[in-house]
């Protein structure tokens, strides 16, 4: 089916999963309360819905939770309802990948990580940062303002809400470090810019990015990636060769394998419980490893020639056909114009 048709029955079976949902008695996430009650979390029956390329077009992507028995018989009468043209996929609890606080001291060893986890000047892509306050993520892009409302000249670091603020006590003008508290970045030291906007996030209230941006003290930074300078973006239509370089799992590559997904439950956390993304992008692994893992938010995901189509920002415990699961990515786009911001050229 086409991108439109698939549109318009992803919607239709969206009511029809709620309703399933409803009758069959079990917790929903808008009845958790805040901070979000784990049990619950891992008992409520919520399917995320989008679109899966084919060669033909679109399926409907239906991913549900492994270990929730409600979730999976919803996902089989959602899919039955759907026909032939649909994805089904199971995933494990879906949560942000790194940028937790309170910091962990001593910093946690870094030793098996890929990425690059320690003091990196300039500052690049990839490498690890934070709020001093948070433990670690990476960073993901160089940015400027496009309103007029910044400071003239000025380069930001872009990456996550749980990377850069990660609380909601986080206030502009504090201090960000490079490397994370977690990778040994202290201040003043290690300071290399400070918290200057943010989309927030908030319980009860439906998001489509996890986003925040550094003002740097140093302008003089290296915006290059392993494929090159990435000044571009992209809506991703699935089915594209990605990559990502974080400050985890270093470099990987992957395939977009859903777009447009909506209900994707991600865990936050006791402070802000489990949180619902709506138009959200999937990318799996095509290697032997796992596409991003914990300390990888924050990293930019981009085509294969150097195009962007999203910021990561969480995963899943299980899933993708190496199983070792699935990544979840804001489209770009839509993280740009929230934060008034456009790629370093």
């Amino acid at each position: 089916m086409d991108q439109d048709e698939a549109r318009e029955i992803k919607t239709q079976l969206a009511g029809y999963a709620r309703e399933l949902a409803e009758r069959s008695g079990a917790p929903g996430i808008e009845a958790s309360g805040v901070p979000d009650d784990a049990a619950r979390l891992v008992r409520a029956p919520t399917l995320a819905l989008g679109l899966a390329p084919r060669e033909d077009g679109y399926a409907i992507a239906v991913r549900y939770r492994l270990g929730v028995p409600t979730a999976r018989s919803i996902a089989r009468r959602v899919a039955a309802e759907a026909g032939r043209a649909v994805d089904v996929r199971r995933t494990g609890r879906i949560r942000a990948l790194g940028g937790d606080a309170p910091v962990v001291r001593p910093p946690v060893v870094t030793a098996q990580a890929a990425g690059e986890t320690g003091r990196a000047r300039p500052l690049r892509p990839g490498v690890s940062i934070a709020h001093v306050d948070v433990s670690a993520g990476t960073l993901g892009a160089f940015v400027r303002s496009t309103g007029g409302n910044g400071t003239a000249g000025a380069v930001y670091a872009l990456s996550n809400w749980h990377v850069l603020a990660g609380s909601p006590a986080a206030r502009a003008g504090d201090v960000v470090v490079q490397p994370g508290p977690a990778d040994g970045g202290r201040e003043p030291d290690d300071r290399v810019g400070t918290l200057a906007a943010l989309v927030p996030l908030e319980a009860g209230v439906t998001q489509t990015v996890d986003a925040a941006l550094a003002l740097l003290d140093d302008p003089q930074v290296d915006p290059t990636y392993p494929v090159g300078r990435v000044t571009t973006t992209a809506v991703a239509l699935g089915g594209e060769p990605v990559g990502k370089t974080g400050r985890t799992t270093g470099v990987t590559a992957g395939r977009v394998t859903a777009i447009e997904l909506d209900d994707v439950v991600v865990g936050y956390g006791d402070e802000l419980g489990a949180l619902r993304f709506d138009d959200q992008i999937e990318v799996e692994s095509t290697g032997t490893g796992p596409f991003s893992r914990g300390g990888d938010s924050g990293s930019l995901v981009y085509r294969q020639d150097g195009v962007a189509l999203g910021l990561l920002f969480a995963g899943s415990e299980t899933g993708g056909t190496n199983g070792g699961g699935l990544t979840y990515c804001n489209p770009v786009g839509t993280v740009l114009d929230r934060l008034g911001v456009t790629l370093l050229r």
